[in-house]
């Protein structure tokens, strides 16, 4: 395959939205440098991309912009690839034997899509049934953080969520609905800026007709306080 015809065929892959994997896809060697370290490379090659660009990084305005980038790289928006950054899920006895399901919706996220990085901001649901454990509300929001900081694809990110919260539970019964609005649609390409992007994933009893309709339904209450 010639250079320009590969050069077409990963950019239709990027437009078409395509994922690879529901694990996120990191190379073995990817926690070797320490933090301090990338920063200091990803600030160069920022740096190298604005000179390019014909910008004059002698400007007050933007002689920081490529370590502030950096920071933001590492730090903030993609801090959620390092592993040493995951959520303790500590899960507790069901004591009160509470037995529906429990759902957090309207769960903020934040990520970036990984064909173009630009954002994807929107709404997660998250509903579980438990089988004698139960996880901390504010856990559930902290999952979902962690995985939506990481360039994504919305599909693996509603996958990451689900699993997640199955292993910190043991249980199958698990549902996760997100919709969010990417700007690599919103602001090039087709620029729509009114569409968004709804995925799901249910696991367990949560395939059963009955108890995802029960989910949708909790999900579309006002809750405006």
């Amino acid at each position: 395959m010639g250079l320009e015809k590969h050069l077409q065929k990963l950019e239709e892959l990027g437009d078409n939205h395509i994922g690879t994997s529901s694990d996120t896809p990191l190379r073995a060697d990817a926690f070797e440098l320490s933090d301090l370290e990338k920063i200091s490379l990803i600030k160069e090659d920022v740096k190298h991309i604005m000179e390019t660009l014909g910008l004059d990084l002698k400007d007050d305005s933007l002689q920081g912009t490529p370590n502030r980038v950096a920071k933001m790289f590492v730090n903030e928006i993609f801090g959620g690839l390092h592993p040493d950054r995951r959520p303790k899920a500590s899960t507790f006895e069901n004591k009160y034997k509470y037995g529906e399901m429990l759902v957090e919706k309207n769960i903020t996220v934040y990520s970036t899509c990984e064909h173009h990085l630009l954002p994807i901001v929107g709404k997660a649901h998250v509903a579980y049934i438990s089988s004698g454990n139960v996880i901390g509300l504010s856990k559930m929001n902290r999952i979902v953080d962690y995985y939506a900081k990481r360039p994504q694809v919305q599909e693996r990110l509603t996958i990451q969520i689900v699993k997640e919260l199955q292993l910190a539970l043991q249980t199958e019964d698990v549902a996760c609905v997100i919709d969010a609005k990417h700007l690599c649609v919103n602001s090039r390409g087709i620029r729509d800026i009114d569409s968004s992007t709804v995925t799901a994933e249910f696991g367990g009893k949560f395939k059963e007709l009955e108890i995802r309709r029960e989910f949708l339904d909790y999900i579309k209450l006002d809750t405006q306080y």
